[in-house]
């Protein structure tokens, strides 16, 4: 599918063979990148579609072809996230190549159930896609076991859901792929039933009922509870473990650990309900500080996904928007399912102008919200409200803005656009060891504000775009 010409409000002008050229240096860049991938040169291949990609942005084929290359790598992760960026840009007709791809990384991140919902969409456009029907049945059986797990450990048959969750971990082992942090949190839950009845493949194991009065059962699962984000419960079930051994050495750390991390999370939610942005910074970093994101404990689990999610709203009313998205970044790695954090990162996502990514979170985002418990329908239509102003804004963003171009304000007068001009002609100058296509855009945007008609008809092209 060839790449989507920009849309130009005014008649043709000398910029569009400028913008032909960077379109063949994009492809290019991008038959180079194929070459290296070809003889298995996989990080220079993602490197070259890297730059084809800031060239050109909204060709889907570079963003499907550095997905492979990140597959190659077992970067799953990063496959995924432009597997997501590409169907989106081809959502008008959706590439049954990209789609499979892009079921191909959820299944090497252990997403079983969203990996069988865009199998169901492939299927759809090719009912008889031999490689789309080999992955369901494979897809398949990864969900057969994670069902089978959670309905083992709902019942406490700790024996099946080990066997289950072993199962679980041998299918992503055997694609490559990252075992999800929740699955490692899963392993901690199931070590109860190591604690007693000596008996590790018993099917039917309640740790606390068949020993109620050990120490360590409590203890464990009160750090079960702690990394799930049931901080009030965490405490009840250490508060009885040191009623049966006031000196037990975990039980008293964990003790200290949930009333810390407690008080600053409600310290640092105070602060940020009354408008106190950087005492609300200080406490969620403090209390990430004290959850930590230690490996066996599946890096922080559920309450340190919670915590990055506080501090990336924060920073992003800071307007520290990198920052942020580090934070929601992280947090959806612990917690991939969380509407608000995805809601978080696509609002950061549209203050960057990374408009494909941001549509693509408000979508999840809705996703996630219809099907979580704690979502309101205000909720959904307020996520729904934001993904129509998302879509808007990348519309906008497909026609240049000249007054961004320059760094001047929509109302400048001559006087502002002249120098501006001068500014940024000298910044962007190739004799000057600037960028040489940058300025021809500071030349073309001087070109197009600096003549009456050009400005006039371009602000009423913008505003029929909304």
């Amino acid at each position: 599918m060839p790449p989507s010409t920009p849309e130009v409000a005014d008649p043709p002008s000398p910029a569009e063979p400028e913008e032909e050229s960077v379109t063949v240096r994009a492809e290019k860049t991008k038959e180079k990148g194929n070459v290296a991938f070809k003889v298995g040169k996989y990080a220079e291949a993602v490197a070259l579609y890297t730059k084809a990609i800031e060239l050109n942005p909204l060709e889907p084929s570079y963003l499907t072809n550095r997905a492979a290359s990140y597959m190659a790598l077992k970067r799953f992760r990063m496959a995924l996230e432009d597997c997501q960026v590409a169907a989106s840009l081809q959502s008008a007709a959706p590439s049954p190549k990209t789609l499979l791809r892009l079921a191909r990384c959820q299944l090497a991140l252990g997403s079983s159930t969203p990996a069988l919902s865009t199998i169901r969409t492939i299927l759809s456009i090719e009912p008889k896609n031999a490689q789309a029907l080999q992955l369901q049945d494979k897809v398949q059986v990864l969900e057969n076991h994670v069902k089978t797990f959670e309905a083992a450990k709902q019942k406490k048959e700790w024996g099946l859901a080990r066997l289950a969750l072993d199962k679980c971990l041998q299918a992503i082992e055997g694609e490559g792929g990252d075992i999800p942090a929740e699955w490692r949190y899963w392993r901690v839950e199931l070590e109860l039933s190591r604690l007693v009845g000596g008996c590790e493949h018993c099917c039917k194991v309640d740790a606390l009922r068949l020993n109620p009065n050990s120490p360590d059962a409590l203890t464990l699962r009160g750090t079960v509870l702690f990394l799930t984000g049931r901080l009030p419960q965490a405490l009840q079930h250490v508060t009885s473990a040191l009623r049966l051994d006031p000196g037990h050495e975990p039980a008293m750390k964990l003790r200290k650990r949930v009333k810390e991390v407690e008080r600053l999370k409600e310290e640092g939610n105070a602060a940020f309900k009354t408008g106190k942005l950087q005492d609300a910074l200080e406490k969620y970093t403090e209390c990430l500080e004290k959850i930590g994101e230690a490996e066996e404990e599946g890096k922080g689990g559920q309450i340190r996904a919670t915590l990055l999610s506080n501090r990336a709203t924060t920073l992003l009313k800071l307007e520290r928007y990198e920052d942020a998205l580090v934070d929601t970044d992280a947090s959806l790695v612990l917690s991939p399912n969380s509407f608000k954090a995805l809601r978080t990162r696509a609002r950061i996502e549209l203050h960057l102008e990374k408009y494909d990514a941001c549509i693509a979170d408000f979508k999840s985002a809705i996703q996630q919200a219809q099907t979580e418990g704690s979502a309101t329908d205000n909720d959904v239509r307020a996520l729904k409200s934001e993904l129509k102003k998302a879509e808007a804004a990348l519309k906008r963003s497909k026609t240049k803005d000249y007054y961004k171009i320059l760094g001047v304000a929509r109302d400048c007068t001559e006087a502002d656009i002249k120098k501006a001009y001068r500014r940024e002609s000298l910044k962007h100058h190739p004799d000057k060891g600037g960028d040489e296509e940058k300025f021809k855009l500071v030349v073309e945007a001087n070109a197009v504000l600096s003549d009456p008609r050009r400005r006039g008809g371009m602000i009423w092209a913008r505003m029929r775009m909304g």
